[in-house]
């Protein structure tokens, strides 16, 4: 049985276990509501994985502590789109890429929502240059080569929110940016993964990024400069893409660094990753490496 939202977690008073399931609820913004301290109920589904979930066992469990979709395990490296929302690239005053920028993150970057911990590098804080990105991430249902762009949703199993947080003093101190957005923990992503089939068209989704409650990035998705047909196609080429790959789309106006004042991150700030309909708030709060 195919899901429509499913969510990984940790059931309230057994740390003992992980399951998954889907809201009983099917309006309820998961992450909002936990970060609330909200009970979320859910119905539990028999399988272990997002890639395989099974069907409902008619149980339920509420909400303890919410995790990624998708384990280390499973996503292996992640692949990344950079400069592809046509405002963010004049914002960073770069042209229009004509084809995708693809940088990788190590499956070490993957990391839950709270209330697990986004950490903030040691090495990292002294030059002040913690940097949020929202962004839409693809997670695919099977293994892609060679894929063509009429063919590529074919490989999506569904979407998610994703925070690519980066150190832009690492970032503009070099050519490639694998090093500054490879840290430990610098891609959670969640709430829920929702099934594609919920969203025929994801340019009528909205990403908002908000930093303590105010927003900084606010973009609907029809100003993707790559679709995700695009971006399957693209990154399958002469390159296999396990089932499991998660590839996030990069990110709109707004990021931290182009504020003036900058709304660059610290230990305490939380910042969340909205888009709506259907994925709903990626919660994360900032804390610094001890």
């Amino acid at each position: 049985m195919s899901f429509d939202r499913l969510v990984r977690f940790v059931p309230k008073g057994d740390d003992s276990k992980i399951l998954l399931g889907e809201p009983v609820d099917n309006s309820v913004d998961v992450g909002a509501a936990v970060r609330k301290g909200e009970d979320v109920q859910v119905k539990v589904y028999s399988g272990k994985s997002a890639l395989d979930a099974g069907s409902p066992t008619g149980e339920t469990a509420i909400i303890g502590r919410i995790l990624a979709p998708l384990t280390q395990e499973e996503v292996g490296t992640i692949r990344c789109i950079g400069l592809n929302y046509k405002k963010h690239a004049e914002e960073a005053k770069m042209s229009i890429p004509e084809i995708p920028t693809v940088f990788l993150k190590p499956a070490t970057c993957l990391a839950d929502p709270y209330p697990a911990p986004t950490v903030i590098p040691k090495h990292t804080i002294a030059s002040d240059s913690a940097d949020y990105e929202s962004e839409l991430a693809i997670v695919l249902g099977k293994e892609a080569k060679n894929v063509s762009e009429a063919d590529a949703l074919d490989y999506v199993l569904g979407y998610t929110a994703s925070n690519d947080i980066s150190s832009r003093a690492a970032q503009f101190a070099q050519t490639q940016w694998c090093y500054s957005k490879g840290f430990d923990g610098a891609c959670p992503i969640g709430p829920v993964l929702v099934n594609k089939r919920l969203v025929p068209d994801v340019g009528k989704l909205r990403l908002r990024g908000l930093k303590n409650g105010k927003v900084v990035q606010d973009s609907g998705l029809t100003d993707l400069i790559f679709s995700v047909e695009q971006i399957v196609s693209f990154l399958s080429q002469g390159t296999t893409l396990p089932r499991g790959t998660v590839i996030i789309t990069g990110t709109p106006a707004g990021v931290g660094f182009a504020h003036k004042p900058q709304e660059l991150l610290h230990d305490g700030d939380e910042f969340v990753v909205e888009i709506q309909p259907h994925i709903g708030s990626l919660y994360n709060v900032m804390q610094n490496e001890q």
